[in-house]
């Protein structure tokens, strides 16, 4: 596929418009290549993950998570801040970036958590319009929930809140939710499912009668990575899309 061709339906799945304003998202690196024959995608592009983009011949690197938040000064090949970047321009791999946007998104990664945890009727709530709101198709206990959270994203969660009270409307935000607790509470949530949370944010969750399941920011959001290939195999399956094997950034309990 033409660069400019694919660069247009990434486009498509997540519009920079919808980025937040302190983000920084779209093609991060640049390539001479004029065409896209392989593509690496994964959450974040770790020094791991572009040496892996060089052994499977990528000349693209697709991730959630920008490489750059803020200015760099020096480009060094030794440098944890640039050394994944000093590798992909080495080899002339470019990189683009979908964070916010993708969250935002339809079909991006709050409204495919909900997918996975079973939360249906799900619209967008507040004036970023990124958490999503839902219901369950029955009530179950908190505990139980939780329970099954754990199952379905394969993780260990922390939950605050009464795990025998019942709920039903629940509200999600991959990755670090905490800041719209009262957000989500105030738009009449029994639960709300994050990747992390403050200990002040739980604290002012449960005052506000809110139940909170806390379940890792890499796995909340980790599960929309591997939904964008049969999106973007529809518009050209002549490109070959691998998730990158190194892509395992989440903190693991001992």
């Amino acid at each position: 596929m033409r660069k400019e061709d694919f660069l247009t339906e990434l486009e498509a799945i997540a519009p920079k418009e919808l980025a937040l304003p302190f983000d920084n998202v779209g093609l991060l690196v640049g390539t001479t290549r004029g065409e896209i024959n392989r593509v690496l995608v994964a959450l974040d592009c770790t020094d791991a993950v572009a040496r892996e983009a060089v052994e499977f011949g990528a000349d693209m690197v697709l991730t959630h998570h920008p490489l750059f938040f803020t200015p760099i000064k020096r480009m060094l090949p030794d440098d944890p801040s640039t050394k994944a970047a000093f590798t992909l321009i080495r080899n002339d791999i470019g990189l683009y970036a979908m964070h916010t946007n993708l969250d935002a998104a339809d079909g991006g990664v709050n409204d495919v958590l909900c997918e996975r945890l079973g939360i249906v009727d799900q619209k967008a709530i507040g004036d970023e319009r990124i958490a999503r709101l839902g219901r369950l198709s029955r009530p179950q206990s908190f505990g139980e929930f939780a329970c099954g959270v754990e199952e379905k994203l394969g993780t260990r969660v922390k939950v605050c809140g009464d795990t025998n009270r019942e709920i039903v409307r629940v509200a999600v935000l991959g990755g670090s939710g905490g800041g719209d607790v009262r957000l989500v509470s105030d738009c009449g949530a029994d639960a709300f499912v994050t990747g992390e949370i403050k200990h002040s944010q739980a604290i002012e969750a449960a005052e506000l009668g809110l139940c909170v399941v806390s379940a890792g920011h890499y796995e909340t959001e980790k599960v929309v990575m591997s939904t964008i290939i049969p999106r973007l195999q529809k518009k050209d399956n002549n490109v070959e899309y691998k998730l990158a094997q190194y892509d395992k950034t989440s903190l693991a309990s001992l």
